[in-house]
């Protein structure tokens, strides 16, 4: 078995993660929404994650609802002394699966209990509160309300660290003012590179970032030169595009998802890729001419 050791390690929040860990999300049925088609195979991936060496797993009670975090709760619980599970708030599901502002105070709270509740946990890691003044992306709008919340929530023992989702360079300063902010989570991958100032940034100040769809999500990267050098190199592009956030910066957390234990197993693998430098200037060149495509 693969193991994630060679991906290397950062803090978060205090705790040492090996930078290669694993996203739940995809464990929940079609469209983030109801119970997985095969919930075997679920248990079986997050349980071979873990004793691949993961010990950084990214999850919502809004993924389901409930539904990822009942099986992480399945699989794992009681969690291995270094396991540290990142959550995440601010939205709920609607009847028809769609994803609904949950931003409130009763809501946040009410949130964080079904966080706890679903973990089976005392008290949560790390919660991550996503901006939603646009779902596609960051957008400029005040979150100090929403921050505070969860900075009253933090003081009452109920979760120990805070982080930020889909959030603008405004926002993060906006959120550090109110608390420690331990990691920042949005959207990053060898093709979406709009936060590269942001992520040197944040490396400076020892601060990690968590790129969520790290292979382009719903629609996966396809490019001629990833191709190429996943060619060269042995490896399916995937692992290439991984290998290079790997290497892109020190404090790059990554969290790639899957329910599938043959592409968790590819994706575990890219630990050990090493990326010749003539093959990261290549990548390096790619973001404009990448375009994103039907997979997996």
């Amino acid at each position: 078995m693969t193991s994630v050791g060679a991906s290397g390690t950062y803090t978060l929040g205090g705790r040492t993660v090996r930078r290669l860990g694993y996203g739940a999300m995809q464990l929940a049925g079609q469209g983030v929404f109801g119970p997985p088609k095969d919930r075997g195979q679920a248990l079986a991936v997050l349980r071979e994650a873990v004793a691949a060496g993961v010990n950084h797993i990214d999850t919502s009670d809004f993924y389901g609802p409930h539904v990822t975090n009942e099986l992480i709760r399945g699989a794992l619980h009681p969690y291995p002394s270094d396991l540290v599970i990142v959550t995440k708030v601010a939205a709920r599901r609607g009847a028809d699966a769609s994803w609904i502002p949950a931003v409130s105070r009763e809501e946040l709270t009410q949130a964080v209990h079904d966080n706890l509740r679903n973990l089976g946990v005392d008290v949560l890691e790390v919660v991550n509160f996503r901006s939603i003044f646009d779902v596609h992306g960051p957008a400029e709008g005040s979150i100090e309300e929403q921050v505070t919340v969860l900075a009253e929530l933090q003081q009452q023992g109920l979760i120990r660290h805070i982080g930020l989702s889909n959030v603008t360079p405004t926002q993060i300063a906006e959120g550090r003012r109110i608390c420690d902010i331990v990691c920042i989570q949005n959207h990053y991958n060898l093709v979406h590179r709009d936060d590269d100032a942001l992520i040197d940034e944040l490396a400076r100040d020892g601060i990690p970032y968590v790129p969520y769809f790290p292979l382009g999500g719903f629609t996966p990267l396809q490019s001629s030169a990833l191709s190429d050098v996943a060619a060269r190199l042995g490896a399916t592009p995937m692992q290439v595009a991984l290998a290079w956030l790997l290497k892109r910066a020190p404090n790059i957390l990554l969290i790639p998802g899957t329910s599938s234990l043959q592409h968790l197993r590819e994706n575990l693998a890219a630990a050990e890729l090493i990326l010749p430098d003539d093959a990261v200037s290549e990548l390096d060149r790619i973001s404009a001419e990448a375009t994103p495509a039907n997979g997996r």
